[in-house]
Formats: C-alpha cells, sequence, structure tokens
C-alpha cells in the first residue's frame, strides 16, 4: 500500500512539474482579405520567414526560461522592425500622412497593463506600452504625452522618416482617391467598408506562457490607412484588443477595431471561460464566429490558456499565425 501510495504522489508531481515546465507561444500578423494567390510566392515566403523568426526570438526566451512578457516583447518586436507588418517600421500613414502608431501589453500574473496610442516616433511601441506598465502608475498614455515619457525613460525617438514605406503611402494614395470618388458620390463618411477591408489589417500580437505558468500578451498596430481625427482602435484598449489573466487566457486581436471596441472581444473571451465555464475555443469561437460576427465585426484573434492551449479562430479570408510548443511544434498558416 505505501509503495503505491509514493508511486502515486512521484507520478502526480512529476506530471505538476511537466506542466509547469510547458511553454507556448502564439503570435499574429493581422486579419483580412488574404486570399491564396494574392501574393506572388516570394511575397508569402518573406512573410512566413519573418513569422518564423518572430515566433523563434519570442521561444528563445522562454526556452531560457525567460518570463512571458520578455517573450511577448521579443516576438512583437521582430514585426514591428519589419515592413511588412501595420506596426513600427511597416506602420501605414493616417490623413496627415503621418504613421500614428499604438501598442499595448499586459501581465497575466499580476494582471497589470500599460499601452500607449498616437505615438510618431517610437520605434517599438511595444516597448513604450511596456514602460508606462513598469515604470509609471498609469495604463495609457496618448500623442505627444506619450513621447514626452519615452524621452524621460531614455528611449530612442526615431525620424519620421524612418517610418516611410512606399508600399505604404501608395497604399494611402489609393484610399484618398478612393474616399475623392465616394464623395463624389455622396457618400461623405470615408469609411468604405471595402477600402477598409482592402488596407486596414496588418496589426501585429503574441501571447505566450512561460515555464513558470505565467501568461502574456501584446498588441502593435498602426492603425487604420487614412485614419482621421486622433482615431484610435482596439490595439490599445486593455479588454478589447490585448487581455491576460493567468486564470483564464491570453489574447491579442486583429481586425476592425470598433466593433472590437463595442464587442470587448479579448476580454469577453477570458470572462466566458471564467464565468461561464466554456474551454478556450469554445469560447473565443463563440465571440469571433457569433457575437462579433453578428455585429458586422470583422478579424480574428490568437489565444492561450493556462494549459497551452491554442485558439485562433477568424471570420475573415485570412489571418497570418502561427505558434511553437515546447516539444518544438511550429505551424504558421495563412488561409482558411
Amino acid at each position: 500500500m505505501a509503495r503505491f501510495l509514493f508511486i502515486t504522489l512521484f507520478l502526480f508531481n512529476f506530471a505538476l512539474l511537466q506542466a509547469q515546465n510547458k511553454y507556448v507561444i502564439v503570435i499574429h500578423g493581422g486579419a483580412g482579405t488574404i486570399l491564396k494567390g494574392s501574393m506572388t510566392q516570394a511575397e508569402e515566403d518573406s512573410i512566413r520567414d519573418k513569422l518564423k523568426e518572430a515566433l523563434t526570438a519570442g521561444s528563445n526566451v522562454l526556452k531560457n526560461n525567460g518570463s512571458s512578457l520578455d517573450a511577448v516583447t521579443a516576438a512583437i518586436n521582430v514585426m514591428e522592425d519589419s515592413p511588412l507588418f501595420n506596426a513600427g517600421k511597416g506602420a501605414v500613414f493616417n490623413s496627415k500622412g503621418q504613421n500614428e502608431m499604438d501598442a499595448a501589453i499586459m501581465d497575466g500574473k499580476t494582471l497589470m497593463a500599460g499601452s500607449v496610442a498616437g505615438v510618431h516616433h517610437i520605434k517599438n511601441p511595444i516597448n513604450l506600452a511596456r514602460l508606462v506598465m513598469e515604470k509609471s502608475p498609469h495604463v495609457m498614455m496618448t500623442g505627444d504625452g506619450a513621447e514626452e515619457f519615452a524621452r524621460s525613460q531614455g528611449m530612442q525617438m526615431m525620424p519620421e522618416s524612418y517610418f516611410y514605406y512606399e508600399k505604404r503611402y501608395e497604399q494611402l494614395l489609393k484610399v484618398k482617391e478612393k474616399e475623392r470618388q465616394d464623395s463624389i458620390k455622396g457618400n461623405k463618411t470615408g469609411l468604405n467598408r471595402k477600402v477598409i477591408n482592402d488596407y486596414k489589417f496588418g496589426t501585429v500580437g503574441c501571447v505566450a506562457l512561460d515555464r513558470s505558468g505565467n501568461l502574456a500578451a501584446g498588441t502593435s498596430t498602426g492603425g487604420m490607412t487614412n485614419k482621421k481625427f486622433g482615431r484610435v482602435g482596439d490595439s490599445p484598449i486593455i479588454g478589447a484588443g490585448t487581455y491576460a489573466n493567468n486564470k483564464t487566457c491570453a489574447v491579442s486581436a486583429t481586425g476592425y477595431g470598433e466593433y472590437f471596441i463595442r464587442s470587448v472581444v479579448s476580454y469577453d473571451i477570458s470572462a466566458l471561460m471564467e464565468y461561464k465555464g466554456m474551454k478556450l475555443q469554445q469560447a473565443a469561437d463563440f465571440v469571433i464566429n457569433k457575437k462579433l460576427k453578428t455585429l458586422g465585426g470583422e478579424g480574428g484573434v490568437i489565444a492561450l490558456d493556462k494549459e497551452g492551449n491554442v485558439a485562433m479562430p477568424f471570420n475573415t479570408e485570412g489571418m497570418y499565425r502561427g505558434y511553437i510548443k515546447e516539444d518544438g511544434t511550429i505551424d504558421i498558416e495563412f488561409y482558411k
């Protein structure tokens, strides 16, 4: 009997140790009208390689017992430094011809969070969001104030020319022309849905689970091409585009931000798990493919729970997404 109890206790502790050593990282590079055949093979390979680079950067942090926050930051930095995504270096242009970036990060262990919106000179907005979380008593900073805080923390300020990317500027010109044509036809809003679908998406995000069992989430974006009036989307809003809670899950969203804000998408997934006992996939599918879709919202999320389960639902034609698990499994997908 004593031998049986010893073996049982040993197996339980071994299983617990294995669970504690589990780590997973998941990323997205935006959702939208991503159709097979719409890119050349070279373009597809470039995006795939960059996603793999981001996953590897984050995974290496976790493999070496780093924190989920460090992994999220490392992965997003890779995508922010690439012109292939609508964040950092590749941020889209607003109506004034400026790059206007938002980002947020959240610690699932403490529920601490930081975010920035409407910054123009920050190379890696996710890093500034983390400084807001760790070095200030606040959660969100915007515009000139956020950049003043960045300078006070010794962050390097980049000239606006750093963010100039010809392809993004051409997108702005196309959207402005479509806006002009719409205006002639009587549509004064400048928010033609097809224009948004074609040019908005490309937000980047990451969720991670570290060996200590802590979750974290981060999101970074350049927002919407031709956006006006200081518009802010869901990415920097905690509970809408970004959320993490060790009790439930970590979520990063991408899509038509106004709908994600109204639906409180990221928190809603967590709440369904905490209060209704839903599993991660069930909760994420319900929010993206039923609640959000019913409102007319388009996009998707990456989500990760405390057991290392991954969900990546989206209701658009495609979403750049991928993950690495502790067993070395790598999965990168573009299309449905």
